[in-house]
């Protein structure tokens, strides 16, 4: 498959310059674009997702009548980190 081009953006030369002025050495103004929308794609993709297994939870949970109390799931996520920490301790 052939590569594509991003669209043009347009931006205030200040804020080009303010770009250009933190490129690390051989960086290019256009790696670090794609750099910056491969990311933000990478957080949209695990957002969807993330909401996703939400809603069919939610599903799930409508179809089973099973909900665990929030104050339950609370208790669960204490007990878990306070063992994160005496584990880490040792």
């Amino acid at each position: 498959m052939r590569s594509a081009s991003l669209p043009p953006i347009r931006v205030e030369p200040e804020f080009r310059q303010q770009l250009e002025e933190v490129l690390a050495e051989g960086e290019t103004l256009s790696s670090l674009v794609e750099h910056a929308v491969r990311q933000e794609l990478m957080r949209r993709m695990a957002d969807a997702e993330f909401h996703q297994r939400g809603f069919a939870s939610l599903a799930r949970a409508k179809e089973t009548g099973n909900y665990l109390d929030a104050d339950e799931v609370l208790s669960r996520l204490d007990d878990r980190l306070r063992a994160a920490k005496a584990s880490s301790a040792r």
